[in-house]
């Protein structure tokens, strides 16, 4: 027996994120049903209530306009209606403001109602090989690198698999910041998730930038990058200090020593250098 859709609540209905067949046929009733959707991109989701022929009336509800709008639509679950929540792409309420109006709802006694579907961060760990024992998603980091050092300095010791999204525009600078806080770590670019040219990019970061670099940024991306080794199981500094001399004394030169001890060890080029720097301290007359 078909489920019944009740007015006066909200409906979180994932919507694709890249193939439009990536939808459940309860999300397609759901938003044919629905008395109204609210949408971050009402042209976006147009498109997707063509495709299945879905008439329901939309409204915008995104972070500009998050503040005014969701009081008015709260006013309407009250009201009665059935409203359905979608965002662009993937899960609502997942790095976009329908959250807000999720914490809204909850505090109005208002029932919500998720409808799982889509989302790029669990598709792309799925397929990239990483560790799915454990992972955190970060998102979206914030959009100046001030801001950005913090976040990675807070999840460099964190060993599960760390899960990001990055714009195409931000991507290669990301990906620098990336390196030097937690290390040139073993990662994962997935790349159109769902689409007909996705694709995986697979190996340290330090080689996918330069990859990105020669080849020119194109789509949005999932950044799947692999967690901190344990400490106990990890070299000391005196360690580090003594892997670079090993590479020096073959004919390395200091930085690109450093460099490579960083990548085999997992940590960031500052760690090795400062284990250098008090090696160095350490043996002066």
């Amino acid at each position: 027996m078909a489920e019944q859709f009740q007015k006066g609540t909200l409906y979180l209905c994932a919507t694709p994120i890249g193939n439009m067949e990536d939808i459940t046929y309860r999300a397609v009733r759901c938003l044919r049903e629905a008395d109204l959707i609210a949408a971050e991109d009402t042209r976006h989701t147009r498109l997707l209530l063509s495709a299945y022929d879905i008439g329901t009336p939309t409204t915008s509800y995104h972070e500009h306009n998050k503040a005014e709008k969701g009081p008015q639509l709260i006013e309407k679950l009250k009201e009665g209606c059935m409203l359905a929540l979608v965002s662009d792409a993937g899960m609502p309420a997942i790095c976009d403001p329908g959250s807000d109006l999720v914490q809204m709802a909850i505090a109005e006694h208002i029932p919500v109602v998720p409808l799982p579907g889509a989302n790029a961060g669990l598709t792309g760990l799925i397929a990239s090989g990483m560790d799915t024992t454990r992972f955190t998603f970060v998102g979206f980091l914030p959009k100046t690198k001030k801001h950005r050092r913090p976040v990675l300095e807070s999840i460099k010791d964190y060993t599960g698999t760390l899960i990001f999204y990055e714009a195409p525009h931000r991507i290669l600078a990301v990906l620098a910041e990336i390196e030097d806080a937690l290390g040139d770590r073993k990662a994962v670019l997935c790349r159109e998730l769902t689409k007909r040219y996705e694709e995986y990019l697979r190996g340290p970061l330090s080689q996918l930038r330069t990859g990105l670099e020669q080849e020119g940024v194109r789509g949005e991306f999932v950044i799947l990058v692999a967690g901190a080794v344990p400490q106990e199981e990890g070299p000391s500094d005196d360690d580090y200090a003594s892997l670079v001399r090993e590479l020096m004394d073959k004919g390395t030169d200091k930085k690109q020593a450093i460099r490579t001890v960083a990548q085999r060890c997992g940590v960031s080029r500052r760690v090795v250098y400062q284990a250098v720097l008090a090696s160095e301290g350490s043996s002066a007359p």
